[in-house]
């Protein structure tokens, strides 16, 4: 069994559903220290992160991650008991495996091969570990970020190991993400009976116009990494349950998945203008969930990308599609962020796996990478 196989599999064993984390992190601690990594805990709330480095000077590279995952559903929809780590047909089976415990366990052994090869490397490691990146994320790795801020301590190359690759492994790395802002909108009324439409006033009606210029705006154009911003209705509920009742209010939750060619506040100024031109009577409650980053061709892309072509032998492909990612908390600070990790078929689902051979791939990957940048 080869030590990403057997650190996975430990890791994978520990029901670290959000925000909890059993004890993984202290098991990278106690890894990490023995390769000359200063280790510090940080718990915010209920929230355990973990800040390691090794050495002091620059330039900083840091491998990101989460040893939190998502709920299993029920356990006995699935072929293998999700915190029995279980290989079956090359395929190893469990929840985290690839979101994202094997990344992690992959980012060790790199280190810890690099390290052995190389203990006069340049600059300095980092891990920045949360367990709150499936839940709220309000005291993960957005604290720690605040709290290396506070005392001035920059990352300058970030590889978060999210699962990004499609078709094989680290066919895609993320250079970018969208960004994504919510909104609670409740329209004001009056109730009354819909025999009597003159004495009531439809909040539905009142934002039926609206809803329609805010499906058919084009927001922006995208462009060469991004695609254009797309609006989104998730829900909509209004009424008494009576047929015969005009209601007197409606709520409505929608989001924007933004682009870099255009800014939150931009979005928040153009919707709140359309509701004022209707002269609609409105509460409205935003949140901002992540901006939108990217991080251009230059030293991190080209590092990775030179790394999986000696490893893999082939292309890699630079995308910006997907969800959000804690690179969304990192990236503001001036760090280049990219995610790099293994396939994401099945990530979130019931028989959650990752090929067992990819597990060395990735970790070589991770080697090469950091050999490219510190060397």
């Amino acid at each position: 069994m080869s030590d990403t196989l057997e650190l996975s599999q430990d890791l994978i064993s520990r029901p670290s559903v959000t925000p909890e984390d059993m004890g993984c992190q202290a098991l990278l601690a106690e890894r990490l220290s023995k390769i000359g990594f200063n280790i510090e805990h940080m718990r915010f709330g209920d929230t355990d992160n973990l800040w390691a480095r090794r050495g002091t000077e620059g330039p900083l590279f840091a491998f990101a991650g989460h040893t939190d995952v998502v709920p299993t559903g029920p356990e006995e929809n699935w072929k293998f008991p999700p915190f029995k780590p279980t290989i079956d047909a090359g395929m190893l089976y469990g929840r985290g495996t690839a979101d994202m415990k094997s990344s992690i366990a992959c980012m060790v052994t790199a280190c810890e091969r690099f390290i052995q090869n190389n203990p006069e490397h340049n600059g300095s490691i980092a891990f920045l570990i949360t367990s709150d990146e499936e839940g709220p994320a309000h005291d993960g790795t957005v604290k720690v970020i605040d709290t290396l801020e506070a005392r001035h301590e920059k990352i300058d190359w970030c590889l978060v190991g999210e699962p990004s690759s499609t078709s094989k492994v680290c066919d895609v790395i993320k250079n970018g993400r969208r960004g994504s802002i919510g909104c609670t909108l409740k329209i004001k009324g009056k109730q009354g009976h819909v025999a009597y439409p003159h004495l009531a006033k439809n909040p539905i009606h009142e934002f039926a116009p609206v809803l329609k210029t805010l499906v058919e705006t084009e927001w922006d154009q995208g462009n060469e990494y991004f695609p254009p911003t797309t609006f989104q209705v998730s829900n909509i509920n209004s009424g008494t349950g009576a047929t015969n009742v005009i209601p007197g209010e409606c709520e409505i939750v929608f989001n924007f998945r933004f682009s870099t060619a255009i800014t939150d506040t931009q979005i928040r100024e153009r919707v709140e203008a359309l509701l004022n031109e209707y002269k609609i009577e409105y509460e409205i409650d935003w949140a901002l969930s992540g901006q939108a980053f990217l991080t251009e061709k230059g030293e991190l892309v080209s590092a990775a990308q030179k790394a999986i072509k000696e490893v893999c032998d082939y292309e890699t492909e630079l995308s910006t599609s997907g969800g959000t990612s804690d690179g969304r908390f990192i990236a503001p600070t001036g760090a280049q962020v990219v995610e790099l990790g293994p396939l994401n078929a099945t990530i979130h689902q019931v028989n959650e796996c990752i090929a067992v051979n990819d597990l060395e791939t990735l970790s070589k990957v991770y080697e090469k990478i950091l050999f490219n940048l510190l060397t």
